[in-house]
């Protein structure tokens, strides 16, 4: 003979509006902390280290999943300027590619800023791969 008595959970509304309650200001602080990291990550950006692109990529990643304004913000950036926002997408995969990216925005940034005979970074690649490629072969 038991003398527990079986759980009967009734849905109540207030139950539906505190869970309601609770999943908006869950949002809301979840996209205060996403724009905070986005505002101390911007001058660590331009700082020499690598801080600052990773805790821009993460805050970005935070309002994104939680602001639907953003995503169309986003995407319609995504849209206009495809070759700027591709590697902001790269990084916010589930398994992000960092050192392949790093290098592809360190080629883009050379070839803007430097002319071509003194850009440096593609040659050493294609020599190096070269070298590697005699020694295996």
């Amino acid at each position: 003979m038991t003398f527990a008595m079986p759980s009967l959970r009734v849905q109540r509304a207030s139950d539906e509006f505190a869970r309601d309650l609770a999943s908006r200001v869950g949002r809301w602080l979840l996209l205060g902390l996403g724009v905070a990291l986005m505002l101390v990550a911007l001058p660590l950006v331009a700082l020499p280290g690598h801080l600052g692109l990773p805790l821009l990529v993460i805050g970005l990643m935070i309002v994104l999943r939680n602001s639907f304004k953003a995503k169309r913000h986003f995407v319609k950036a995504q849209r206009a300027h495809p070759k700027m926002v591709f590697p902001i997408r790269r990084l916010m995969r589930r398994d992000p590619e960092i050192i392949p990216v790093m290098w592809q925005q360190y080629l883009r940034v050379e070839r803007l800023v430097l002319p071509k005979r003194a850009r440096f970074a593609a040659r050493c690649r294609r020599y190096l791969g070269r070298r590697l490629r005699a020694r295996t072969a």
